[in-house]
């Protein structure tokens, strides 16, 4: 299983930013993808996750401003980020698991200022 992340950048508050998570070696119809981000000093939090057929959750900070949504024909998970603000700042992880092992995505920076 392999997770390859792209996406982020810096963007001011009120901007928006993608990040894309394509996914190898796993059965997008059934497997969940979620995204994770860690904020300098704090510990790593989920913050979306979709399921193999397409139900999707949020953390409710980002409710309304992130989407998380799967395009099967590319293994790819996207999350949309807009109406940012400086607190969603951090390395944002997309993650997965799979015979009981969990794999991480290298991270992507977001940076949010105001």
């Amino acid at each position: 299983v392999q997770l390859q992340a792209s996406g982020g950048g810096s963007v001011q508050a009120g901007g928006s930013l993608s990040l894309s998570c394509r996914t190898s070696g796993v059965n997008s119809r059934i497997t969940p993808v979620s995204w994770h981000r860690q904020a300098p000093g704090k510990e790593r939090e989920l913050v979306a996750q979709i399921t193999g057929d397409g139900m999707a959750s949020y953390q409710d900070s980002v409710m309304g401003r992130f989407s998380i949504s799967r395009d099967y024909a590319r293994n790819t998970v996207r999350l949309q980020m807009s109406s940012l603000k400086p607190e969603d700042t951090g390395v944002y992880y997309c993650h997965t698991t799979g015979a009981g092992t969990e794999f991480w995505g290298r991270g992507t920076l977001v940076t949010v200022s105001s």
